[in-house]
């Protein structure tokens, strides 16, 4: 499957482990299909338990909006349908893989797709940057925003522009005109040093 058909996602949680009891409180998510996004997902998820005032200002979800959202089940059940047969993208996906991973166990659901982590990917293509989180990697790049970081919605839209911007690089920089998944999962693996012999190569 190629690298421009995925769907990009971002959860929003209680805290940072579901091992440690955390869950998720948003979901946001979009559908490239050949770069151009198709179809977007979100919904708040109501985690059973109020959230604390860290996480409240962090993200400006509040305790009283996810009093009214359906429960975490519910959402997670229709996320399933969203993403399968897809690939699956996220800035910093380790964490947002636990947190799906979680939260589907929690319902006996699955996903058929792989993962590719956009921030794994930009610390090999953009070594010079200040930092590689989204917000700086977005500035970077000049790529236009005008929202909120934080909010999964729009996260996982910043990270769609951002993974396409750097698919985009990398053909520029190759011969590959229309790039693989399994390519960028290789290269986000791949020691920095020889990110530019390798990519030289193709």
């Amino acid at each position: 499957m190629n690298a421009h058909t995925v769907i990009v996602l971002d959860f929003e949680t209680t805290g940072l482990s579901p091992d440690n009891g955390d869950r998720a409180i948003e979901i946001g998510a979009v559908k490239l299909v050949n770069g151009v996004i198709t179809e977007r997902f979100q919904e708040l998820m109501d985690p059973g338990r109020p959230i604390n005032y860290f996480i409240e200002d962090y993200t400006g979800i509040t305790n009283q909006m996810l009093s009214s959202a359906a429960p975490c089940g519910e959402v997670m059940a229709r996320f399933a349908d969203f993403i399968q047969g897809h690939n699956l993208v996220a800035h910093n996906a380790s964490f947002d893989k636990r947190f799906l991973d979680s939260e589907l166990q929690r319902i006996s659901a699955d996903y058929d797709g792989d993962f590719a982590c956009s921030l794994l990917l930009s610390r090999r293509l953009y070594q010079d940057a200040p930092n590689h989180k989204l917000g700086t990697l977005v500035n970077y790049k000049n790529i236009e925003s005008n929202g909120s970081f934080h909010r999964a919605l729009y996260d996982s839209e910043m990270t769609a522009k951002l993974w396409l911007v750097m698919l985009n690089d990398i053909e520029q920089q190759t011969s590959v005109s229309d790039v693989p998944f399994s390519l960028i999962q290789r290269l986000s693996k791949m020691p920095k040093k020889n990110i530019d012999t390798f990519l030289a190569k193709l």
